[in-house]
């Protein structure tokens, strides 16, 4: 198994009910699985989106990239602005 960080920001952070998390997933795993891993823990993290944006390691990526041991996935929600 590897280990992935999990950052939430935002309304992301108050529907989790944490800024963080630790989550374990299969070698070979992409972000997809993280959020669907995450979403699965239940309670406010069941109502996150299935496709927020993400960044991996400070860098945004898509939800098919692949995850390493010991990368940090930040969960963005929509910004609006003007």
């Amino acid at each position: 198994m590897m280990r992935v960080r999990v950052l939430f920001f935002a309304a992301y952070r108050d529907l989790a009910g944490t800024g963080e998390l630790e989550v374990h997933l299969p070698p070979g795993s992409t972000a997809a699985a993280l959020v669907e891993a995450v979403r699965r823990r239940g309670d406010g993290c069941a109502r996150l989106p299935a496709t927020p944006v993400v960044a991996i390691n400070r860098e945004y990526a898509p939800l098919d990239a692949p995850l390493r041991d010991g990368d940090e996935v930040a969960l963005l929600p929509p910004v609006a602005g003007g």
